[in-house]
């Protein structure tokens, strides 16, 4: 226990310095620069939000949700609903990660409407199990809010919820690499698309950055394993990408049903992932 509190500790003190005082250039300009991966990060989180727009598309059209499954998108949801606390003056100082707070402000709205949605095309059956699945994240998100706003410590909340959000990124990247064994199996990048791979590395490189340049190793810390497993998913492709899959128009509907957990960022996220 007592190894335990002192891990936590290391991990959550203001001293644990990652940031510009590692940098070769000023204060000012190592702002500028988080600044803009900052911006970079909202856009390429935001093209990895609308990834499900395809498969929504269809679950309208047909009316049904099919074999689809709402996991991933309650999962980004409560992703985006953690950093969105953690963005906010109620976790960081001020607004200094306004761009966390946006993007995944977004993100909330976004996940809401998937699951509003799927809820309502879905079957009654799947319509109780999506509310025996959002029920708890309902009471979980509603006190971290809660915890947000009562407590005084303003660094435990901070601490509270960044380790929060570093469990639930963490717990998305499991959908990047479900993707590589099946690429590899199968000898075809049909289910796993480059832009996706792309996109999802280019958001963890980019929260990675603006974390280590504003000292938030708990930001950071999420990406730290995004980054590898998304270079791991473009060196995949880059060897498989000579196979030849099914048809197009198979291909295109087994895209539409492939889950993508990592579509936020970090994150955060498909994540996000979608």
């Amino acid at each position: 226990m007592d190894h335990a509190a002192a891990l936590f500790s290391f991990f959550s003190s203001p001293a644990l310095d990652l940031g510009c005082s590692l940098c070769l250039v000023s204060t000012e300009t190592a702002h500028i620069i988080r600044n803009a991966f900052g911006i970079f990060g909202n856009v390429v989180s935001l093209l990895l939000y609308f990834t499900p727009i395809l498969t929504f598309k269809r679950v309208i059209k047909n009316k049904s949700t099919e074999e689809f499954s709402v996991v991933p998108y309650v999962a980004a949801l409560l992703n985006s609903v953690l950093y969105t606390l953690y963005g906010s003056p109620l976790a960081s100082v001020g607004w200094e990660n306004v761009h966390v707070f946006t993007i995944n402000g977004i993100g909330c709205f976004m996940e809401t409407a998937f699951i509003a949605i799927y809820f309502w095309y879905a079957t009654p059956t799947k319509k109780i199990t999506v509310t025996f699945i959002m029920v708890p994240v309902i009471v979980f998100c509603s006190s971290m809010l809660a915890m947000s706003t009562l407590l005084n410590d303003h660094h435990l909340r901070h601490t509270i919820l960044g380790s929060f959000g570093f469990f639930a990124s963490a717990s998305m990247y499991g959908s990047p690499l479900v993707a590589v064994k099946q690429v590899i199996a199968t000898k075809s990048v049909e289910f796993m698309p480059l832009n996706l791979s792309l996109f999802s590395f280019l958001t963890s490189f980019a929260w990675m950055m603006y974390a280590l340049l504003g000292n938030d190793i708990l930001l950071a810390s999420p990406n730290f394993i995004g980054v590898p497993l998304g270079i791991l998913q473009l060196v995949v492709y880059a060897i498989y990408s000579k196979y030849k899959g099914r048809t197009e128009e198979t291909n295109k509907s087994d895209l539409e049903k492939q889950e993508v957990a990592d579509l936020t960022t970090p994150l955060i996220t498909n994540d996000v992932n979608n």
